[in-house]
């Protein structure tokens, strides 16, 4: 068999070195050559099938790719649902991130008052923008809403009760439990009501001077429909006031102020939580709010102030690439200037337009089709709308997953679905060359 010095200058590992570094390929070189080596002892082969110097590293490629990821590709997203948890949630204005890197690739005030010289908060500037939108008295940003409920559960709940409603109890993709957070946060549950029905004395009867908190969590995709009832969070409120217990509600989307759209006519925004006066709020940064993966938390001042001394404050803490994005998403809700999420309420006639042109170069058909915000937010209303669609199931669906510029979309009745409500205009042309690229290798039979 060739040695490892011999195999490590063959010019076939030169492209390999140059993606995984030398070190890892001489590792992997190794374990190739043991793994013959082994084979042979075993019996289980001969000397005559001792692969040659090209087969090992054909084998070491393999080797490699399947030890290390390929990199993260960008992709173009035509499923209709615009915060699509597999795909990143929600997009970043272009605008946005053509701002990130000189903020990225060197040093930055993170930390630093430029004026003084000093260390300063690193919460500060986002904490100010979430007070502005929001009308809170002050805000905290922590790396994702889980971690959001944790603090403030673990801050303020701990060895103490929670009451909750046994209609909210739920568990939200990736085993998110309700209860397990609380119990992990060292909280007592107290569940108060039913399944399908909690009224505002199931609390009132639960509260006692152990109560710590009254939290109400938004159920996401989760919905229960018929003989229900629920407490609002103006009654909440009010017997939090009446009792000296603070409320706190997981509103779950990040929704930061109402939105006109019908399907969040329903949905109650940070602003309105703390307009109502609930002590705490929290959302999610990834979602309505239209920013990167964090934690948003609004409300008391007194109550944040208990968080943000918290030790497990400093964990969750989010980094400088979260901190420069949010704060470039809020400064740009602050202005009230468009943002992506907005292409899902489209003036039809426009949308119409667009589907059809780009319909025409593509050979495909205009269908209707419904799309959904995703990510928890409106489950149960649909966005009515157009799409396309295109004859190939299955095989054209995949070739667009894995061609040059990634699409996805979903395939009904042998058909593949493009709803271009979830893609940016400026790539049209990019799909019209993906979808053209994945048809001629459907026709060649590749």
């Amino acid at each position: 068999m060739p040695a490892v010095s011999e195999l490590l200058a063959h010019p076939g590992l030169a492209p390999l070195e140059g993606v995984y570094g030398r070190e890892l390929v001489r590792v992997q070189i190794r374990e190739s050559l043991d793994t013959v080596r082994s084979a042979l002892a075993s019996g289980g082969s001969t000397v005559s099938t001792v692969p040659s110097a090209s087969e090992l590293v054909a084998s070491v490629a393999v080797a490699l790719a399947s030890r290390v990821p390929d990199p993260l590709r960008r992709v173009l997203n035509a499923t209709g649902v615009f915060l699509h948890t597999n795909l990143g949630r929600s997009p970043l204005p272009r605008d946005v991130t053509a701002t990130l890197p000189e903020l990225l690739d060197a040093a930055c005030d993170l930390e630093l008052d430029l004026g003084s010289g000093r260390r300063s908060d690193r919460n500060r500037r986002v904490e100010l923008l979430l007070c502005a939108l929001t009308g809170a008295k002050a805000a905290l940003v922590v790396n994702n809403n889980a971690a959001a409920l944790l603090l403030a559960l673990q801050a303020l709940a701990r060895g103490r009760e929670v009451v909750v409603s046994r209609g909210e109890l739920v568990e939200i993709g990736g085993s998110f439990r309700i209860p397990e957070i609380l119990e992990a946060a060292g909280a007592v549950l107290v569940a108060v009501g039913t399944t399908n029905r909690t009224r505002i004395d199931d609390y009132r009867k639960a509260a006692s001077d152990q109560t710590a908190l009254l939290l109400k969590v938004h159920p996401s995709n989760y919905r229960i429909c018929g003989f229900t009832e629920s407490v609002g969070e103006e009654d909440l409120v009010a017997l939090g006031r009446e009792a000296g217990i603070p409320v706190m509600v997981d509103e779950g989307s990040g929704l930061l102020v109402p939105h006109c759209a019908p399907q969040l006519r329903g949905q109650r925004s940070l602003a309105e939580l703390v307009a109502l006066g609930c002590d705490l709020a929290c959302g999610s940064g990834d979602k309505l709010a239209g920013g990167p993966q964090a934690g948003l938390l609004v409300g008391s001042a007194e109550l944040l102030a208990r968080l943000r001394g918290h030790p497990l404050y400093r964990a969750l803490r989010p980094d400088r690439t979260c901190l420069v994005a949010l704060e470039a998403v809020l400064h740009r809700r602050l202005s009230g200037a468009a943002m992506p999420l907005d292409r899902m309420w489209v003036e039809p006639t426009i949308h119409l337009r667009r589907l059809r042109a780009v319909a025409a170069r593509i050979g495909a058909r205009v269908i209707e089709a419904d799309a959904f915000l995703g990510g928890g937010a409106a489950p149960e209303a649909p966005l009515p709308g157009h799409a396309l669609a295109i004859p190939g199931g299955e095989s054209l669906a995949r070739r667009l997953r894995t061609g040059e510029s990634p699409v996805m979309g979903y395939v009904r009745e042998q058909q593949v679905i493009l709803d271009l409500r979830t893609i940016d205009p400026l790539d049209d042309d990019v799909l019209v060359r993906a979808v053209e690229r994945a048809l001629h290798e459907l026709q060649e039979g590749r």
